[in-house]
């Protein structure tokens, strides 16, 4: 009787965590379909608010804006960040810890004050405020990320299997390229991943660094939401999730492919 309601405590209070965090989002991507523009009454149901969307040129300048800084944020992100957890996983050296701790320095500094540092960065290398100052903002924050992602994924491998292949001949590189990467691509989609939602998603940073024509989804969305929460920002909400949660399925489904087919070569 006593582990019967305690299971039933923890899977109420389960649910009620659940609730918490994905009622909001329901009730955004319900009220995008909203006849109404006022979000706390349902007048009827709409596609209407999709199709303005699509019309904004505005929407579609800052989308446009925020899928290019992130693409190339993420591609660039999950290199430097991979290449970076393979030797710090690999090596070892006298000033490991320091520089261990200088690349959790991005997670720990609050984003205002890392935002102001690359502002006044940018403005002493005399570089104009636009894409790339976007860009190479994004990077510096994502990398952190994918280095501890890749990182965790790595400390949990076997060196046993690229010792068993380099006692078999292989090459550093057949190693690399048939083991150790194998083995930690479940760790790099995850941190590249994480690099693409945190770099869509970014406010903070983005508002210092961001030129005139350089506007991003949420930069966007702030400016419009002060004047009024709009049914174009709901849509463009439920957008963007069904996006995420798109690519999140997509790397599922590829992930245990893509080992299967490396074990077998």
């Amino acid at each position: 009787m006593s582990k019967t309601w305690r299971s039933h405590v923890l899977c109420a209070y389960a649910l009620a965590i659940l609730a918490f965090l994905y009622l909001p989002l329901l009730f955004l991507a319900l009220y995008s379909f909203n006849e109404s523009r006022i979000n706390a009454v349902w007048s009827g149901f709409t596609l209407d608010w999709y199709a303005t969307l699509f019309k904004n040129r505005r929407v579609l300048e800052a989308l446009t804006n925020s899928l290019f800084v992130a693409f190339i944020s993420t591609i660039s992100s999950t290199v430097l960040g991979t290449t970076a957890a393979i030797a710090l996983n690999k090596y070892q050296y006298k000033w490991k810890p320091a520089i261990n701790g200088l690349l959790y320095m991005p997670i720990l500094i609050p984003e205002i004050v890392m935002g102001l540092s690359l502002l006044v960065l940018f403005s002493q290398l005399q570089i104009p405020l636009g894409k790339i100052t976007l860009t190479l903002s994004h990077i510096t924050f994502c990398v952190s990320f994918v280095v501890i992602t890749v990182n965790a994924r790595l400390e949990g491998m076997r060196p046993e299997l690229e010792q068993a292949a380099m006692d078999l001949y292989a090459t550093p590189f057949k190693t690399f390229r048939y083991i150790t990467l194998p083995l930690a691509m479940p760790g790099i989609v995850a941190g590249a991943l994480i690099a693409f939602t945190l770099s869509i998603d970014d406010f903070i940073i983005s508002f210092f660094v961001a030129g005139p024509n350089s506007t991003t989804l949420p930069l966007y969305i702030y400016a419009t939401v002060k004047r009024g929460i709009s049914p174009e920002i709901n849509a463009l909400s439920t957008l963007l999730m069904l996006a995420t949660i798109s690519l999140v399925g997509i790397a599922r489904l590829i992930q245990p492919h893509y080992i299967s087919k490396n074990n077998e070569q």
